[in-house]
């Protein structure tokens, strides 16, 4: 699942992964849904934190 994605995402690709505008990803980042970190002002989310979130959303 994502092979093409680099391990670590950033806000526009987790965006994009989920078909979300880059604000409604914000929102998911910030609230803590989805595990991330911030690296100086740019958020990074491990691929391995979208599966998980997307599995959580799933009920999977």
């Amino acid at each position: 699942m994502f092979e093409t994605y680099d391990d670590i995402l950033s806000i526009e690709e987790l965006a994009s992964i989920l078909k979300i505008g880059t604000t409604q990803a914000y929102k998911i980042v910030r609230s803590g849904k989805i595990k991330a970190f911030k690296e100086g002002k740019d958020w990074k989310i491990s691929k391995q934190a979208l599966i998980n979130y997307i599995m959580e959303q799933s009920n999977l």
